[in-house]
């Protein structure tokens, strides 16, 4: 991709250094503790993991000595914030096309834990959004985790995963996130899980919107669209699930599969518009 030399957002938060406490888990547009499972599990943990990760009551303790980033470090950080200008860009005007106006997220990036509107969350649960803050939380290690463990190399594998990211903002600007959140207490576990299947493979498709315009501008370089494929690709429950315990289960499927989230993808990617976007409707994912 693109990148060097480019416009970087003025909406990250830099918290690298700090020690994310307790802090009361309080619910934004979902209730707190289903919304950071909902957002995202992109790092391959599973439910048990995430709440493992997650402090319900406590204090929050911070340093205020300054953060010593590595060069890789401050190379991904100045592109993280790039791709979020990006996607602010693009979805700026896909909402003024729509007679709407777009509200920027605010990035935050941490190492270690964090505290959100959403709860305290460790960096085993991985890049995820909370619409109680209007904030998408990344550990800067998971580029790391994603080349090494998911073996989807390339600053465009991790261009997918902030644009997914900030599809879930899309989402939460659009009322799917309520929406979601208003059919949890009425279906079952079994239910509920494939409703949020279609709602992980809506932000999916939002990325792919946004992957569209950033062709359009002229970003994308040979072998970028092929980075986020195969990352969504090794992000699918069926892949996660298999390298983690050698068979699948899929009534517990969260995301959809690898399958699922490449073809979703790669349907916003074709499209590069809004409108295609029901998976809620749709007949076949």
């Amino acid at each position: 991709m693109k990148w060097q030399g480019r416009r970087g957002s003025s909406n990250v938060e830099d918290r690298r250094g700090s020690r994310g406490g307790g802090g009361k888990l309080i619910g934004g547009g979902i209730s707190g503790i289903i919304i950071v499972v909902i957002v995202t599990l992109l790092s391959g943990g599973n439910i048990g993991d995430i709440m493992g990760n997650l402090t319900s009551t406590g204090s929050s303790t911070s340093s205020n000595a300054p953060y010593e980033q590595t060069a890789q470090e401050k190379e991904l950080s100045e592109f993280v914030s790039v791709v979020l200008a990006d996607t602010e860009d693009v979805w700026s005007e896909v909402f003024q096309e729509q007679g709407k106006t777009y509200q920027d997220p605010t990035l935050v990036l941490y190492n270690g834990s964090v505290d959100s509107a959403c709860g305290t969350a460790s960096s085993a649960v991985g890049p995820f959004y909370c619409p109680g803050d209007a904030k998408l939380y990344i550990d800067l290690s998971f580029y790391d985790e994603l080349q090494q463990q998911f073996n989807a190399p390339g600053d465009f594998a991790m261009a997918y995963v902030i644009a997914h990211e900030v599809g879930h903002h899309v989402q939460t600007l659009l009322g799917a996130s309520e929406q979601l959140n208003s059919l949890r207490q009425s279906l079952s576990e079994t239910e509920f899980n494939k409703v949020q299947v279609r709602f992980e493979l809506q932000a999916d498709y939002y990325a792919g919107v946004w992957a569209k315009h950033a062709q359009g501008m002229n970003l994308l370089e040979e072998g970028d669209l092929e980075e986020a494929l195969t990352a969504a690709s090794a992000v699918g429950d069926d892949t996660i699930q298999k390298r983690a315990q050698g068979y699948v289960v899929p009534d517990s499927f969260t995301h959809g599969t690898s399958e699922q989230r490449k073809r979703w993808f790669y349907k916003g990617f074709n499209s590069g518009t809004i409108e295609g976007g029901d998976t809620f409707n749709a007949t076949e994912l």
